[in-house]
């Protein structure tokens, strides 16, 4: 499969886009892209995953600890840790989920 993830980043007007790219056996890979001053509040995931910064700047707020987040910035993240994120720009990454 070939995919050219700058093609698909699009952004809504203060929200949160989410485009699958990939959802097969215990793989799932998410393109989001956060509008400007949009946030994700503090939530878990039941898979270990990764997040890696496309375009833009936020910050990743992971077990208590701030994570700048700028283009080609990649966050490990183990199964059922606390984590959050503020977007100061429009900003996307992706998000890859494993059980």
């Amino acid at each position: 499969m070939y995919e050219k993830i700058m093609d698909r980043i699009s952004y809504s007007d203060g929200g949160i886009l989410s485009k699958e790219i990939i959802k097969k056996d215990n793989l799932n890979v998410t393109l989001m892209s956060m509008a400007q001053g949009t946030e994700l509040s503090e939530h878990t995931s039941t898979r270990q995953g990764t997040v890696y910064v496309v375009e833009g700047k936020g910050v990743f707020n992971l077990e208590g600890e701030d994570i700048k987040m700028e283009p080609g910035v990649l966050i490990y993240m183990k199964a059922n840790m606390r984590h959050s994120l503020i977007a100061e720009e429009n900003t996307s990454f992706i998000l890859s989920l494993v059980e």
